[in-house]
């Protein structure tokens, strides 16, 4: 699924006007001034969950496919890409087989950058993308579905969706895409957990398929998407970063050198941070305080929407929770004291999912360009939900080999062979996309 990264400003005062959530009337509700205000992109609808259903149309296939070079230029600082080893999903599309796509999904451009694997492959690809994207506005509502998207409710399950993405894939006509990291992790060299979804996809597609009266395959490729910035970091991210400086009301730091600055600046939001909900900024290293926080956050929602229960990754920490909380909040079943704490508890379950993508170590040693944008990308987004471009970035969409889904699963053994395959091929892939860089890597 395609889904938006997650961030909390609540009390801080780094983010200026309001913010709009869209509530079950449909109109935009709960707008907080600078003093008081909820900073969460429109990722929660509380709106009654309706399936939207592909409704694909060649004709604005083949418009958005002309505009889509453009767009990605525009709007993520796109400029050029490549495709590898994409004859292997070529193969697989020759041979009949339905054929999932799974993707890393480090930046929010990555569903529009498979489109440039489908111009490749001369094939359009239907995106399963979470519910909120198609609520963003009217022009998005009308050509997701058009171009081969459609929903998925990450708040709960979700069966019509579940039984068009198997449909899609028993029929093999196109391929589908799905990104099952859940979320946009702005970490191009670390693979997240992975959800079940792919690996389950597959096996109740390839089910229908074994049981056809013309039987065929279902395979899933691995995609990688790997981002190149060719140009002046220090020039592109100095603008970014003395806005951010004023906001956290210092002065420039450009005596620092580059990392240490951008270093500085994370210590200080993280420090914001803890003395928000710790009372007080933290010792120790940023991973232990930065884990700690995360659990100071998480504990309190997980004792009362839980029952102290605690899953075993965030992501489904997060959805949990968020599944507890906002059923009521749809039905209209409470006040609005209590509708205003809940979007609070949503507010932090966002903070939480962004904590989740900083490592502490991720600038660690010799970072590259790209770790050090990427990390300055997420200041600017965290911050003000907004990341603007920052060309010029090459994109490198890699496949992997086909793994082939049986319609039941290998019980011999404790792991998912599918899930297990796929993480393995994503975590070669990402080193092996290390070597198509064009330019040469800067000591920075």
């Amino acid at each position: 699924m395609v889904e938006s990264p997650a961030g909390h400003s609540e009390g801080i005062g780094l983010t200026d006007g309001p913010r709009k959530i869209i509530d079950s009337s449909g109109s935009a509700v709960l707008e907080y001034s600078a003093s008081k205000k909820l900073n969460m992109q429109n990722i929660v609808i509380t709106k009654p969950y309706r399936f939207v259903p592909p409704r694909f149309s060649p004709f604005w296939a083949g418009v958005l496919q002309w505009y889509l070079p453009t767009y990605l230029r525009k709007s993520f600082g796109i400029t050029s890409w490549e495709c590898v080893d994409s004859e292997r999903l070529t193969a697989s599309l020759n041979a009949g087989a339905g054929v999932l796509l799974a993707s890393n999904h480090c930046r929010p451009c990555d569903p529009m950058v498979l489109g440039l694997l489908g111009r490749e492959v001369a094939r359009p690809f239907h995106v399963m993308a979470s519910w909120h994207l198609f609520m963003q506005n009217r022009v998005q509502s009308f050509l997701l579905p058009r171009i081969g998207g459609f929903s998925v409710y990450r708040e709960g399950l979700d069966r019509e969706s579940l039984k068009c993405a198997t449909r899609i894939l028993a029929e093999a006509r196109f391929p589908l895409a799905i990104f099952p990291e859940g979320f946009v992790t702005r970490n191009n060299d670390r693979v997240f957990n992975l959800m079940d979804g792919a690996s389950f996809l597959a096996r109740s597609a390839a089910k229908q398929r074994a049981a056809a009266a013309q039987p065929g395959k279902v395979v899933v490729h691995p995609v990688f998407i790997r981002y190149f910035f060719e140009g002046n970091l220090a020039a592109t991210i100095e603008p970014v970063l003395r806005a951010i400086e004023a906001r956290l009301s210092w002065r420039p730091q450009s005596q620092l050198p580059l990392r240490d600055r951008i270093v500085k600046t994370g210590h200080a939001w993280l420090a914001l941070k803890e003395i928000e909900y710790l009372g007080a900024s933290q010792s120790g290293g940023a991973r232990e305080r930065l884990e700690s926080l995360l659990d100071h956050v998480l504990a309190p929602l997980e004792q009362e929407w839980a029952a102290g229960h605690r899953e075993p990754d965030l992501l489904l920490r997060v959805k949990r929770l968020r599944s507890a909380i906002l059923p009521d909040m749809v039905h209209g079943d409470i006040t609005e004291e209590e509708r205003a704490r809940r979007w609070r508890q949503l507010s932090d379950l966002y903070l939480a999912q962004q904590l989740h993508c900083y490592s502490g170590e991720y600038l660690a040693y010799s970072p590259t360009a790209e770790r050090l944008l990427e990390t300055v990308e997420r200041y600017e987004e965290d911050l003000t939900d907004i990341a603007h471009p920052h060309p010029p970035i090459h994109a490198v969409i890699s496949v992997g080999e086909a793994i082939e889904a049986t319609p039941t699963r290998d019980r011999s053994t404790d792991h998912d062979p599918v899930a297990g395959e796929l993480r393995r091929q994503l975590e070669r892939m990402l080193e092996e996309s290390k070597n198509r860089r064009r330019t040469p890597l800067k000591e920075l």
